[in-house]
């Protein structure tokens, strides 16, 4: 006998009546759910329609791009000017600095933790006199649109739960991501592309890479056709985007039809919501056949922007030209753009490999922030830029006069916010001589997803979603404030 059956078979009368409702709760809250997923246009024209009600205030930005550097990058090498800390080279970290606090198991059993002091110059830039490093010579053109938060700070230690950390408020997987939590709010004004688009440029081959997980993008707990869209940067955009040879476009208009009504028909008989995103998905799909190609030919953009990214641009995989995609996409009406560039990861040999990558991405960062002002787009995009965590001050395995490495460090790091609603030129938060400890202005990562969310006019607070008997928020459940002082 079915072993499904014979366990129905099996059940008492209180369980039988105790399971059924559970199952029309369930489909209850499906439909209600699912109501809000349909990937039919509304009555406004919106694909990608905001939920009732959003957004809570007017927003000063529409769009959000999170250029995201994976591994943590050494903020005393790139932002973090300590120029007292050359009189302590190769001396061993101050226990009255480091007081206690938990290092990794990579470094734990060193018999010492020797301070190794940057070997980049740092100069004054822009008129707001931003000491930047002489990695970043494009970005520092641009520091008087910035403003650098110098005392970020997070939980984790590693980088799986800490990148998890990041984009979803919670170092255990299963919570919706940054980009997924707003194209549910807020929606997308694109009909053709979707609400929230991830790319994944390549990276100097002989870094180390730390792997991405698709929970970065994901939606977690969220109706799935809240996801961000992977495109790729080599071969096909998306791929089995294209209709098979001999299919013609009509054809598989007719084809989705069909099989809408069908799917339609199986979501009013179970209300699983899931089937509403199938629904969104396959259109969305047939959208992109015409939206996407159009997308990635550059052919119309300006010779003087090329010249602006230079010329890894019009390499497809590239960083500049994932920078100059991402000005592409909000330009389209996207609403969240995620650049993941990895490799920052720098236990060893840190001087070799960070100039390396300064070098993939600084000029596409310098040229996204410039693109985007001459177009008037900065105004409305929020554009954040860092890692998941820092570097330490000591030195990780052998320190010399032209070599050392940095282990991880979430006590505090150095990210930076441009453009929507965000106050330019400044410098916010300060941490000791050693960049080891805040001792002013401390900023969790919960806080400045608040002060994100609030650019883009949400209230934390009041965003939510029920997860199991939880309302679950992108910025946890303690209080956690908007930082107002960033803020225009």
């Amino acid at each position: 006998m079915n072993p499904i059956i014979e366990n129905q078979l099996l059940q008492t009368r209180r369980q039988f009546f105790g399971d059924a409702g559970l199952r029309l709760g369930g489909i209850a809250l499906a439909q209600m759910l699912g109501s809000a997923a349909s990937a039919a246009p509304t009555a406004g024209g919106r694909v990608h329609p905001p939920q009732p009600g959003f957004p809570h205030f007017k927003p000063r930005a529409k769009s959000l791009i999170y250029v995201h550097m994976n591994g943590g990058p050494s903020q005393l090498d790139m932002w973090d000017y300590k120029p007292d800390l050359q009189k302590h080279y190769d001396k061993d970290l101050p226990e009255s600095i480091r007081g206690g606090q938990r290092i990794t198991g990579m470094t734990s059993g060193q018999k010492r933790l020797p301070v190794a002091p940057s070997l980049f110059k740092f100069a004054q830039h822009g008129k707001c006199g931003r000491w930047a490093s002489e990695l970043i010579p494009h970005t520092a053109k641009i520091v008087d649109e910035i403003a650098l938060i110098k005392s970020v700070h997070t939980s984790a230690i590693n980088h799986d739960p800490a990148c998890t950390f990041l984009f979803t408020g919670s170092e255990i997987p299963g919570r919706a991501s940054l980009g997924s939590w707003l194209g549910y709010g807020l929606g997308s004004e694109s009909n053709d592309l979707p609400a929230f688009v991830c790319l994944t440029p390549q990276y100097p081959k002989d870094s180390d890479g730390q792997a991405l997980f698709s929970r970065m993008w994901g939606s977690g707990f969220l109706p799935t056709r809240h996801s961000g869209v992977t495109l790729r940067g080599s071969g096909d955009p998306v791929l089995f985007l294209k209709n098979p040879d001999g299919l013609a476009s009509s054809e598989r208009r007719s084809m989705l039809d069909a099989l809408g009504k069908l799917n339609q028909r199986g979501f009013d008989k179970i209300g699983d919501p899931e089937i509403q995103t199938r629904i969104a998905q396959y259109e969305m799909a047939f959208r992109m056949q015409t939206s996407v190609p159009e997308l990635v030919d550059l052919s119309k953009e300006p010779q003087s922007v090329l010249d602006l990214y230079g010329p890894e641009v019009s390499k497809s995989g590239s960083f500049t030209h994932s920078a100059l995609m991402a000005r592409r996409l909000v330009e389209r009406g996207v609403r969240t753009v995620q650049i993941m560039h990895r490799g920052w990861d720098q236990h060893s040999n840190l001087p070799t490999h960070i100039r390396k990558q300064s070098a993939d991405t600084d000029r596409g960062v310098g040229a996204l922030i410039a693109d985007l002002k001459q177009r008037g787009l900065l105004n409305d995009t929020l554009v954040v830029w860092g890692g998941e965590f820092g570097r330490t001050a000591y030195s990780q395995g052998t320190l010399t006069a032209t070599n050392y490495g940095r282990d991880h460090h979430p006590r505090n790091f150095c990210m930076w916010m441009a453009g929507g609603g965000i106050k330019p030129g400044i410098s916010f938060g300060e941490t000791d001589d050693f960049s080891y400890n805040i001792v002013e202005t401390p900023v969790h990562l919960n806080e400045l997803n608040a002060t994100i969310l609030h650019c883009l006019g949400i209230d934390h607070t009041r965003f939510s979603f029920p997860v199991q008997g939880l309302d679950l928020r992108l910025t946890g459940v303690e209080p956690a404030r908007v930082v107002k002082e960033l803020l225009v």
